[in-house]
């Protein structure tokens, strides 16, 4: 067994391994980018799915959707690029609110990162499955299980094995599809200009009078389009992952994928005009593209597998996301600490199973529908844009560094911005599953707060002045009572019995009977011993030996001033082999967990382990 995990995973890394762990620019692109720019596999074509519908005529409206998402874009690389030298330790936004707007904006945030996160593997899992199948048609039906398989085979092992492995693995098909896209883009444009078509057809800019039906389906389409924008926030939470100067390499890896991110929405958003596409069942908009733009052939499947594979990989984002915040809210205790301890291969490996656990719960759920996913998707996004940029407002205003007022001025109206993209989201989305997030946001709030509490009353609890703590230890010897319950004469519980004398204290033996007949019998041969141990037998009329042994501690937990500690020492056996548990009663194990939850009382199992 550990062979194999040895074989999946890896060897374990040293500590001091962690320096050749950092990412240089090249490919930290691959790793945090990959989510963002493999939006342009579903987030242009999620504004023609809303604008689309039978009846109106507002495909018009498409470029208009395209312009305000490419000019949002602008301004939130502008504010996380803030973010990344403001915050150099990472954690986003999540720690930039916790630094300048307090606990509960933080937490909002953070709740918004988790959801967005998540939301980020399930949705590019399920695309890149889409972008599958719309090249090969049999595998329609297996969506959800191609999904599965590579969620857990494949993203889950990879990052399991560490940051460097992952980028090795994830940079090359990250730099292909950017390849392509490019090609597919110039290709597109130059056959556009030379052809004896128009460049934008009439039906492609028709558009009837804006009335209250049509805004709605113009912000909602707008509101899908900003889906392309999920993954920008990434490289801010992770700047401690690159390599020195750690700060200057993010805030240029943001500034060349964004310009990349708005090259390719831009050229395939005119390109889908060009030809105007439209939604067909079973086929991503974005083959329709490639097929008219190189034919079925092999530059087809180019587009299509490079598209697949950056979707795939678009989820890694996450894993280089999610885990890290998680570790730093494990720090400031609102997550569980566990998450913020390093696995053998000094990636997060908690965080990295929950993340894979919950995505893929969500896809089952789901059924692997990216439109049904994206409608939860970017509400998580913009309500983090906009805590950020706020938080950055609040930082600026206090420290005063130069050129603080246009700063102010920047991050001010990019909050006002993304604030507005916030409640258009909610709005036009609200019906469409953006009530889930509106009540998954303040519910994680509450279970984080409740963590925190947890763990702030533990450590009252536990903490000690050292003249408490020295004084404790200098008092007289307590004394321990030892209670063996046993069930026969064997060699476990004589291996026991001489444990329990090692201990000091009294010692009693406990026996449970269930009838006189029984009792005599177990007498004699305890008599027969002649151990000079006091026997204590317990009478189970109803054939039970948890509870008369439960009762018998109560009995004497009464009795503190005689005995201080009262120790159970739980004779077992353990089997040879694992099924052979299966074919013995679990009585030692039921009273374990009973036990270990009275005060004052200690539980400790003595295993006997089987040769065959």
């Amino acid at each position: 067994m550990l062979n194999f995990h040895r074989l999946i995973i890896g060897r374990p890394l040293r500590t001091e391994e962690a320096a050749h762990e950092k990412l240089p620019k090249w490919k930290a692109l691959s790793i945090f980018s990959s989510d963002a720019l493999s939006s342009v596999g579903y987030g242009p074509e999620q504004i023609i799915v809303t604008l689309a519908v039978p009846g109106l005529l507002i495909y018009g409206y498409f470029g208009y959707a395209t312009l305000a998402v490419i000019t949002l874009l602008a301004i939130v690389t502008l504010s996380y690029v803030q973010v990344a030298k403001a915050n150099p330790g990472g954690g986003g936004s999540y720690s930039i609110a916790l630094q300048n707007l307090g606990e509960t904006p933080a937490l909002i945030a953070a709740a918004s990162l988790i959801a967005d996160y998540v939301l980020t593997v399930a949705v590019s899992v399920s695309s890149g499955t889409e972008a599958l199948v719309s090249a090969f048609p049999a595998l329609i039906g297996w969506e959800v299980s191609i999904n599965l398989v590579v969620l857990f085979s494949i993203l889950m092992v990879i990052n399991l094995r560490g940051v460097r492995e992952s980028s090795n693995v994830f940079v090359w098909p990250t730099y292909f599809f950017i390849l392509g896209i490019i090609c597919l883009i110039g290709t597109g444009i130059y056959k556009a200009f030379t052809s004896i078509d128009p460049i934008i057809p009439s039906e492609s800019l028709v558009r009837q009078p804006a009335d209250w039906a049509v805004v709605l389906l113009a912000l909602r389409a707008f509101a899908n389009g900003c889906s392309s924008m999920t993954g920008i926030e990434a490289i801010s939470n992770g700047v401690p992952m690159f390599k020195e100067p750690g700060v200057k390499n993010a805030i240029i890896t943001t500034f060349c994928m964004s310009a990349l991110l708005g090259l390719m929405i831009s050229g395939i958003s005119f390109l889908f005009m060009h030809y105007h596409l439209l939604p067909v069942e079973n086929v991503t908009m974005l083959s329709q593209l490639a097929e008219q733009v190189f034919g079925r052939g092999w530059a087809y499947y180019y587009i299509q597998i490079t598209t697949m594979l950056i979707l795939y990989l678009a989820a890694n984002t996450a894993y280089n996301g999610l885990p890290p915040l998680l570790s730093i809210m494990a720090r400031d205790s609102y997550v569980p600490r566990y998450l913020g301890e390093k696995g053998e291969r000094l990636g997060y490996s908690k965080g990295i199973l929950l993340l894979s656990l919950i995505s893929a719960a969500l896809i089952v759920l789901f059924n692997g529908n990216v439109e049904h996913l994206i409608s939860l998707y970017a509400i998580g996004v913009f309500l983090s844009f906009t805590i950020a940029q706020s938080s950055l407002v609040v930082k600026w205003r206090r420290e005063k560094v130069p050129g603080w007022v246009s700063r102010i001025a920047l991050n001010g109206f990019g909050a006002c911005v993304t604030g507005i993209v916030v409640l258009v989201i909610a709005i036009t989305k609200f019906t469409h599953g953006a009530w889930i997030v509106i009540i998954f946001i303040p519910t994680m709030i509450y279970i984080l707060k409740t963590i925190h509490q947890h763990y702030t009353t533990t450590a009252k609890q536990l903490r000690i002045s050292p003249k408490d703590f020295a004084d404790h230890l200098q008092i007289h010897t307590p004394k321990n009572l030892v209670i063996v319950p046993i069930s026969g004469i064997t060699k476990v519980v004589a291996e026991s019995l001489r444990y329990s004398k090692s201990l000091g204290g009294d010692v009693i033996v406990l026996y449970v009977y269930t009838n006189e007949e029984e009792r005599k019998i177990f007498e004699d041969k305890w008599n027969n011993l002649n151990l000079n141990m006091p026997l204590r037998m317990l009478y189970s009329p109803y054939r039970s030996i948890v509870q008369p042994v439960l009762g018998y501690v109560s009995e004497l937990e009464m009795h503190k001033s005689i005995y201080h500690y009262i120790t159970i020492v739980i004779p077992e056996f353990e089997p040879a082999k694992l099924w052979h548990r299966l074919l013995h009663n679990q009585t030692g194990w039921i009273l374990r967990t009973l036990l270990i939850l009275r005060e004052n009382v200690i539980v400790s199992t003595l295993p006997y382990h089987f040769k065959e």
